[in-house]
């Protein structure tokens, strides 16, 4: 383990947060708001301890797989406990666990919430809270490559370790080109959306917000009944679009921008995406039109659901727990299934699903036909047995964590339905769940410990578990 290359880049990822904070901390000097002492003081901070772990550039500058997990998993951790601080010195969040299981749902997109009153909340410290969305939809290590000069080398496997999926590759010969163009895309779109919001005659920080969200695939809201407070059948389309679109591969658009629109149509897990979303929509619609009375109502709920549902976001313009069981089961369903790879949304991702599925299939064939041949495909490609393998341990931790942290919550003896779903939102970074902590609820009932271990999802959840639990392995450790 080369701990002087980890610290130095830790320290520049500090340093990277503190730039990262100027922005809510200008916000709240132009609102005349005092949360600006909270930012100055923990954007202090983290420069003196951000410089002081950079100050020399390390002699081996070697990097490896266990080296880009474990920069990843604690770089993670680090930026969250940072990250509430302002929470914690201006009062707003008092508390530090609360303030941590916020920052975290923040950075991981996740959009579970512990807060009664968000109104009440100060412009700096609302920006900062969405803003954390933002950064962490594409990485926050992604953005440090981005605009730190480093060897590809060292670069691809912090990548790996970071950008959700089952394969991460590069775009273009560098990895920190790559980077550049990822984060590239991302803010045009972005942009895009603020622009359509503010046509809309949304505010023009609530637009910036709502944007913010809807990029990261993160969903905290504003005001306390989320998009549904603007009651605006436009702001749901349009919201409910980007979020499908964020939910894509980013890869997709490069093709698109370089002309390669076969490689687009050709996408198997698009089709799947789509598919899945155009059926769950339907469905939906159909079981709930007796309760709105009609069909473009219906569809206007259940296609703003999915969308939100399904890339994990978490915006929410109905009250789904009080749609019917059916309903509420396929928006479970998708819960897990969660968006594309190499998008900003959550879940076990389509091409997960899709690769399982079919290696399913595949197996039950060969019962039936034991002398038969036939390979595993995705994407026209023959899937290797890494991968294969990759995905199957995935899946077995995936199914641990989630058993394990449902015997955690049940100790608190909230309703079961209320803890599982609670555990399917924060380690599929969803956020809204059903029971205490549905659409029109929060996690504020949960004691600490399961805050803990829901904070302890999520980062899971977004980092796709490894990174995390190579923390807690003695072999991470050794210095060979």
């Amino acid at each position: 383990m080369n701990y002087s290359m980890i610290l130095y880049i830790i320290g520049k990822l500090l340093t990277v947060e503190a730039g990262l904070m100027i922005l809510p901390f200008i916000t709240a000097l132009i609102y005349q708001e005092k949360g600006y002492f909270a930012f100055g003081v923990t954007i202090l901070l983290l420069l003196v301890l951000g410089k002081l772990i950079s100050l020399r550039r390390p002699k081996d500058p070697s990097i490896f797989a266990k080296e880009g997990l474990f920069i990843v998993g604690v770089s993670w951790i680090l930026l969250s406990v940072f990250g509430a601080l302002p929470f914690v010195i201006s009062g707003e969040i008092p508390h530090f666990t609360d303030a941590f299981f916020e920052t975290v749902s923040g950075f991981t997109t996740t959009g579970a919430s512990i807060l009664n009153d968000v109104e009440s909340m100060s412009h700096g410290m609302l920006f900062w809270r969405s803003f954390t969305h933002w950064v962490g939809g594409m990485g926050v290590l992604v953005f440090v490559l981005a605009i730190l000069p480093k060897s590809d080398a060292q670069n691809l496997y912090i990548m790996k370790a970071e950008v959700p999926g089952p394969a991460c590759g590069k775009l273009v010969a560098r990895v920190r080109s790559t980077a550049i163009i990822l984060y590239g895309i991302y803010l045009v779109m972005t942009v895009v959306l603020i622009l359509l919001l503010i046509a809309g005659k949304m505010p023009v920080f609530d637009a910036i917000l709502h944007a913010f969200g809807t990029a990261g695939t993160g969903g905290f809201g504003i005001k306390g009944t989320s998009i549904g407070y603007y009651d605006s059948a436009y702001f749901d389309a349009v919201i409910g679009i980007f979020m499908i679109l964020f939910g894509i591969n980013f890869n997709l658009y490069f093709f698109l921008l370089i002309g390669d629109i076969a490689s687009v149509l050709k996408s198997e897990e698009l089709r799947w995406y789509l598919g899945i979303i155009g059926v769950s929509v339907t469905l939906i619609t159909i079981n709930i039109m007796p309760q709105y009375h009609g069909v473009l109502k219906s569809f206007r709920y259940a296609f703003f659901q999915v969308a939100s549902i399904i890339t994990t976001t978490g915006y929410t313009t109905a009250d789904y727990s009080a749609w019917p069981g059916f309903s509420q089961t396929i928006l479970v369903t998708i819960m897990f299934v969660g968006a594309m790879a190499g998008s900003t949304g959550g879940g076990i991702k389509v091409s997960r699903v899709m690769i399982m599925i079919k290696d399913a299939i595949r197996g039950l064939y060969k019962m039936i036909y034991p002398r038969s041949v036939r390979s595993l495909k995705c994407e026209g490609k023959t899937v290797d047995k890494s991968m294969l393998s990759g995905i199957h341990c995935f899946f077995t931790a995936y199914v641990m964590l989630f058993v394990f942290s449902i015997l955690l919550l049940s100790l608190d003896q909230h309703d079961h339905v209320s803890n599982a779903t609670a555990v399917t939102a924060c380690i599929n970074n969803i956020g809204p769940a059903l029971g205490v902590c549905g659409p029109m609820g929060n996690y504020a009932p949960f004691s600490n410990l399961s805050k803990w271990v829901l904070s302890f999802d999520m980062l899971a959840g977004r980092l796709e578990i490894f990174p995390l639990l190579m923390l807690f392995s003695p072999w991470a450790y050794r210095r060979k």
